[in-house]
């Protein structure tokens, strides 16, 4: 047998062993005209009519061209042509222009309005909002239009035509779009749509007895029934959110507890007879359970679905027999007016009811499952469709707004009139006006406006109803009447504040003027200042401060009525009023002491100025010894001497001001002591001339046994020179004040021995006068050794020719040998000076 023949066979046997298909009887509707199959008799009879005019326009476009062609001769060749181009090139090129133009100017079907109505549809609806809507939709359409027609045009033309191959023809379109490849156009969900159908036809168990009797179960069940009792909240009264939703759930666990001890026990006990799967191939048990499922979840939803659709029915503002009374409470939380509970917590509680009421009956247990006590168990799908609850939350939301708006209303009223004593108008304001000075009178005006504000408040009414509120609204009008009195308060306590600083400061001035009254006075200059202050205490501060007791008075009769004193305060006020005759027995007991006072500075006035002129004899006797000091080692302590006097004289200058000041106070006449002012003359001499040789002395050791290398010639000499001059200047000073006191001395004598023989008494030699010359003779003699210095310290020298210096010498004089000043004059160096100066120029050099 040849391969043909085996290859029919096999696919016969093939044939034989497929399963054919369950016959499908055709619906009973198949010969109507329904509008899909309108819609697609109507798309074809189009798509035919499309196909016959594009073949009549091709077929009437080649007679007329083969017509016209047949009529013309052969064109000549153009004189600009390439002059490769012949003549039939030529003629071709033509031809296709003249057959394009002809296969243009045909009629071309228009395109049809349901495509333009399409496309319309896809355009969204905001933009085909505006004023030139129509304009700008009519100028679409016109556009659309125009590029079917010219796109219909030159499909035709590259459908009939072939173009020759000569490159001066345009063709402005470019290729046609060639049919996309690789893109599925089918329709995937036809198939899995036929086999769902005839799935459903194979497996149709709604019409099984039994599902007759569980669809008649579910009626009489769930028919006339809900999961709650929503017909008896109004009839409650007002109650709380929370109440509500405890009552709800309960009545909710309970329903659900009744429904599975009744219709689930009932249900389970139909499939439990035999005769429930009669006819009920075992291949198809599952699908036939899956209806089962379906049925129970179905007649679940429903009940679920009818008592949520009852539950948001409740909140109809239209219908309030049904509306439930909710407990709400307008408060204060945090300087703020709220509301207890809030909108949102009303909200969450009744959202909360729709979700408990969805969450019930979802762990009914499928009957397939029951039967075989599988693990774990299945469970119906009883929830419901999310669409569902967002829908009842949408409609209960808006319902619940509209119902609280008259307690929000209500509420915005308070915020209007009161909530400026909570959002810190009431505390900056107050601040403000405690900040400016203001009088008694006015606080008190201000203050009465708080405790008529208190008032008004207070007859509010308590509760105000609503269709859906009872509002409770004493716990607000408690908060805004206590904070009204708080501030108040404040400015009471304010006032009463400054009304205790004002009757201590009273007090305190009576204090004062107590203590400053029976104060003894330690100086003369106390008394004076003790007697001035209680004359003016006695006329002037009485009368304001008896002008103040009586102010004072007069703001204690109004506190006495809205404020409760202190017992500290009750004393202060009572010590305020009592001090006006507690003052003028100070008085007389001050004039006593005053008296005293007085006799005893006196007598302690005259014991100075005899104290006085018993020192300044002293000083004196102290100055005249200055001119007997004639030893110079003794310098040191001469200066000494100097300053204590100084001091002394300073000390005797402060007294006599002290008793030129107490005899101003006394009113006496003011003493002179020209004494004084001569000791301040003559010390002043003395103590520039002891200084002066101190400090040369000093001086004259530091350059003698210093360092000799840090010896400079140049400012030795300055200093010297200047030293001399100082000395020389006060050597003159003391000659001439010598030569005075001599002449005084003899004019004197002579007055006194007018009439006696005179004899010359030879003037004394001055001590003085020797210490300046001695010192004199001392500077004199040193500087005959600057030269020496100015040589032997040259920089150059230091820095360079020590070490030939000291050869010559024969003596050390490196910087390193601590060489001073006194040791070089000892090695008598005035032969070497020439030598020294010969090095020391080389080395300026």
């Amino acid at each position: 047998m040849s391969d043909p023949n085996k290859a029919a066979i096999a696919a016969e046997k093939e044939a034989l062993n497929l399963k054919l298909p369950p016959i499908v009887h055709p619906p009973e509707n198949i010969g109507v005209d329904t509008p899909t199959q309108s819609k697609l008799l109507k798309y074809r009879r189009s798509k035919e009519q499309r196909k016959t005019i594009n073949q009549l326009v091709i077929e009437g476009a080649k007679k007329k061209l083969d017509k016209t062609l047949s009529k013309r001769t052969p064109l000549s060749p153009e004189p600009d042509d390439p002059p490769i181009m012949t003549s039939e090139i030529k003629k071709k090129g033509l031809n296709y222009i003249y057959m394009k133009q002809c296969v243009e100017s045909s009629p071309i079907v228009p395109i049809q309005q349901e495509w333009l109505d399409h496309m319309l549809m896809l355009v969204p609806e905001s933009l085909k909002q505006g004023k030139k809507r129509e304009e700008l939709l009519q100028s679409l359409i016109s556009e659309v239009s125009s590029d079917f027609e010219k796109s219909t045009k030159r499909y035709l033309v590259k459908s009939v035509l072939v173009k020759p191959p000569v490159n001066w023809l345009e063709d402005d379109g470019g290729p046609l779009p060639e049919f996309p490849v690789g893109l599925d156009y089918s329709n995937p969900w036809h198939c899995s749509y036929v086999q769902a159908r005839n799935q459903i036809l194979s497996n149709l168990h709604i019409v099984h007895p039994i599902m007759k009797m569980l669809l008649d179960l579910g009626y009489k069940t769930f028919a006339n029934t809900l999961l709650l009792d929503l017909t008896g909240i109004r009839a409650k009264g007002p109650i709380d959110c929370e109440s509500l939703k405890n009552d709800l759930s309960i009545q909710a666990r309970k329903a659900e507890e009744k429904i599975m001890n009744t219709w689930y026990t009932k249900v389970i006990n139909l499939f439990t007879k035999k005769e429930a799967l009669e006819g009920i191939k075992p291949e198809k048990l599952d699908s036939f359970y899956n209806c089962v499922s379906t049925l129970m979840s179905n007649q679940i939803k429903d009940l679920l679905k009818r008592t949520i659709e009852g539950f948001v029915k409740l909140f109809d503002q239209g219908d309030e027999r049904g509306l439930p009374i909710f407990k709400m409470e307008l408060t204060i939380d945090d300087e703020k007016m709220e509301f207890y509970p809030t909108f949102q917590d009303l909200e969450d509680v009744v959202f909360g009811l729709v979700e408990r009421i969805a969450e019930a009956l979802q762990n009914v247990q499928s009957v397939p499952s029951w039967l075989s006590a599988a693990s774990p168990p299945v469970n119906l799908d009883t929830e419901l469709p999310e669409h569902m609850l967002q829908w009842a939350l949408d409609v209960l939301k808006v319902e619940i707004r509209r119902n609280l708006e008259g307690a929000r209303q209500h509420y915005e009223t308070y915020v209007e009139k009161y909530n400026w004593l909570l959002d810190g108008t009431a505390v900056q304001l107050i601040e403000t006006f405690q900040a400016e000075d203001h009088t008694f009178d006015e606080y008190t005006e201000f203050i009465e406006k708080f405790f008529n504000l208190a008032s008004e408040i207070m007859l509010l009414p308590q509760w105000v109803h609503f269709p859906m509120v009872r509002l409770d609204c004493e716990d607000l009008k408690t908060g805004l009447t206590n904070k009204a009195r708080a501030f108040a308060n404040k400015l009471l306590n304010d006032i009463a504040t400054k009304h205790r600083s004002e009757n201590e400061c009273i007090c305190s001035e009576f204090e004062a003027i107590k203590e400053h009254a029976l104060k003894i006075p330690e100086t003369t200059e106390e008394m004076m200042d003790l007697i001035a202050y209680v004359e003016k205490a006695r006329t002037i501060r009485m009368q304001d401060l008896i002008s103040r007791i009586q102010e004072s008075k007069r703001r204690m009769n109004y506190f006495l009525d809205v404020f409760i004193f202190p017992q500290e305060d009750l004393a202060l006020n009572s010590a305020v009023l009592l001090w006006p005759w507690k003052i003028y027995p100070i008085f007389d007991e001050n004039d006593e002491i005053i008296e005293v006072a007085k006799r005893k500075k006196e007598n302690e006035l005259i014991a100075k100025r005899e104290k006085l002129i018993l020192e300044l004899e002293k000083e004196s006797r102290r100055m005249e010894e200055f001119a007997e000091f004639a030893e110079l080692d003794r310098m040191q302590q001469y200066v000494t001497d100097v300053r204590q006097l100084q001091k002394r004289i300073q000390e005797s200058e402060e007294a006599v001001q002290f008793i030129n000041k107490e005899e101003e106070l006394f009113k006496w006449e003011v003493t002179k002591y020209p004494e004084l002012d001569k000791l301040k003359v003559n010390i002043e001499p003395y103590q520039k001339f002891f200084n002066l040789v101190l400090k040369w002395q000093r001086t004259e050791k530091r350059w003698m046994d210093g360092g000799f290398l840090d010896l400079n010639g140049e400012s030795m000499e300055a200093d010297v020179d200047e030293f001399s001059r100082e000395i020389f200047k006060t050597l003159k000073f003391f000659q001439m004040k010598l030569k005075k006191e001599l002449q005084e001395k003899r004019k004197l004598a002579k007055r006194r021995s007018l009439g006696e023989e005179r004899v010359e008494e030879e003037p004394k030699e001055n001590p003085t006068i020797n210490m300046c010359s001695t010192v004199m003779e001392n500077i004199k003699v040193f500087k005959e050794n600057i030269p020496t210095v100015s040589i032997l310290c040259n920089p150059g020298m230091r820095t360079r020719h020590w070490k030939q210096m000291s050869e010559i010498v024969g003596y050390d004089l490196t910087p390193d040998s601590g060489t001073t000043l006194r040791k070089v004059l000892k090695l008598n160096l005035s032969q070497y000076l020439e030598q020294f100066e010969v090095i020391s120029a080389g080395a300026s050099k």
